[in-house]
Parts: C-alpha cells; structure tokens; sequence
C-alpha cells in the first residue's frame, strides 16, 4: 500500500496544496535569484539591503491590518461579538475570522524576520527574493482566507505560499551564515 493510499481524503488535498506551494516557492524564488532584476536589487551595503526588505514588508503588514480590520468591523455590527473573545464565546463568523487573524500574526513574524536575516546574511544579487516572496505571502494570505471556512484542503496552498517562502530563506540564510563562519 502507498503512503498517499493510507492518507484521509482531506490529508491528500492538504498535500497536493502544500506541494503544489513547495514547487511555486522554489521556482519563484530561484528564478528571483537567477534574474536578479536590477529594479529588484538593492544598492550595494547592509543598511540598504534591510531598507528594501523592511519596505517590501508593507504587504505583510497590510495583510495583518486588513485581517485585523475584517474581524473588527464584523464585531462592530455583530451584536453577540461586540463585547470581543475575551467576554464571549463568539460566533463561527468571528471565530473563523480570529483564526485567520492568528495564523496570519504568525507568518507575519516570521516572514519579517526570514528577509531581515536573508537581507543581512545573503549576497546583494539574492535581494530579490525578497520582493518574490512578499508577493507570494499577499497571494499566499488571500487564497489561504477564501479557502478557510472550507477547511485545510482549501486552504493549504495559501499557507504553503505564506510559509514556505519564509522558511527557505530562513533556512538558506541560515546555512549561508554557517558556511561563511566554518569558511
């Protein structure tokens, strides 16, 4: 019996989503690298390579904003969610909303932090990763909000497209900073 014949019928919808994501990531992100496009490519030095990361990083927070508005405009018109999460147990419109606030909180961090480490860590013709992969989070954030009331099949390309980004370039910075240590 094969791995995928042993898996639920939504395990094997997460999984094409999530593969389907590590093969946009990679490709997105070599060609980023490969083409380096000069529009793209920060002016030599560290302090400019983190200015254009922290910039490209607006739409990470804009994404966090606009998650941050929908849930509390729906508790401004919703009369049993006014009060917040903290006074009641909330309804499945607010509850929804609150999880997609929290997952994207969390790939906000740690998308901020994987270009300031990518930014300080790699060669300034890798800067346009950068760029690629905070187009992939806004992409990646609004297919992972259409799909979640759907459930995770739905909506696990859009996490693969905010997460896996984020952890190659954490991951390939931090291999970088090793090799230029024992190098």
């Amino acid at each position: 019996m094969s791995f995928a014949s042993k898996l639920s019928a939504k395990q094997r919808g997460v999984l094409r989503g999530m593969m389907t994501g590590v093969v946009v990531t990679v490709t997105v992100l070599a060609a980023a690298i490969i083409a380096h496009p000069p529009a793209l490519t920060p002016p030599p030095g560290a302090t400019a390579a983190l200015t254009q990361a922290l910039r490209w990083d607006v739409l990470l927070a804009l994404c966090l904003m606009m998650n941050i508005g929908l849930l509390a405009r729906h508790r401004f018109f919703t009369p049993a969610d006014i009060d917040g999460g903290g006074l009641s147990r909330g309804t499945a419109k607010a509850q929804v909303l609150q999880a997609v606030l929290q997952n994207t909180l969390e790939q906000t961090v740690l998308g901020v932090a994987a270009h300031l480490v990518w930014a300080a860590a790699t060669p300034r013709t890798w800067q346009a990763a950068i760029p690629a992969a905070a187009v992939l989070f806004v992409i990646g954030r609004a297919l992972f909000w259409r799909g979640y009331a759907q459930g995770a099949p739905a909506r696990a390309l859009g996490f693969a497209l905010t997460f896996y980004p984020s952890a190659a370039l954490l991951l390939v910075a931090f291999a970088w900073l090793v090799r230029a240590i024992f190098s």
